[in-house]
């Protein structure tokens, strides 16, 4: 049978850098839109719940996602640890939980897949592609067995561990059993993550010269437009 798979996409207005910036549009429309339309394309994920805080700083997401259909839960702003779990026992249960980040925009479902067919065949705890990053950084994915997010809600007290979710996991490996997919070559030094709005600007010009053609290019189109443009970079 094939395994039910949720996928947590957490995501807040409140960045400092780059305030609002997942409603921020791009070619018209919301950076976290695009991202959602993207996950979505992944042949494993079953369900998509976007994680948001309960702050006042996030009501206009909230609004945003009941407009646009999109399944949402709130919980704790600083406490990301909490609101993570929370959100898997609302939702749940599944088999498995795919942990992606509302600042990546060229987010690539073929990237989500690898790294859940590899969490499967392995039968791993937890897998990612970053433990090391040889992906561009923006392509970022984990998933873990429930029981994995359980023993990290229990255990878990630093301030750091429950703002970043899984760093728990890394500090802890003669505990779970942890793989990490590597890409061929090592694509590491790329940024394709928004936080300033100097990344907006690359995005923009990616979405630009891309989207009209293929509204589903994947890395590889990324890679090659980049190559005929390397004053981006």
């Amino acid at each position: 049978m094939k395994p039910k798979i949720l996928a947590i996409l957490q995501a807040r207005l409140s960045s400092k850098r780059l305030p609002k910036k997942v409603l921020l549009n791009i070619l018209g429309i919301p950076m976290i839109l695009h991202q959602i339309f993207r996950i979505k394309r992944s042949n494993y994920i079953n369900e998509l719940i976007l994680s948001t805080s309960d702050d006042k700083s996030d009501d206009d997401l909230l609004k945003f996602c009941l407009k646009n259909n999109i399944k949402v839960f709130r919980g704790s702003l600083n406490n990301v640890l909490s609101r993570f779990k929370k959100t898997y026992d609302k939702f749940g249960p599944y088999d498995h939980i795919v942990r992606l980040t509302g600042d990546c925009p060229l987010i690539d479902p073929e990237v989500i897949d690898l790294v859940i067919e590899n969490h499967l065949r392995l039968d791993a705890d937890y897998t990612t592609n970053v433990l090391p990053r040889t992906w561009p950084d923006g392509l970022d994915v984990e998933i873990m067995k429930p029981f994995t997010l359980e023993m990290v809600h229990e255990n878990a007290n630093h301030n750091y561990d429950l703002e970043h979710v899984t760093s728990y996991i890394y500090k802890n490996k003669d505990i779970f059993k942890i793989k990490n997919v590597k890409n061929k070559c090592n694509l590491s030094s790329y940024r394709w993550t928004v936080d300033t709005e100097k990344d907006l600007v690359l995005i923009k010009e990616i979405y630009s010269n891309l989207y009209s053609k293929n509204s589903c290019f994947i890395t590889k189109d990324i890679l090659k437009f980049l190559k005929s443009k390397p004053n981006l970079i």
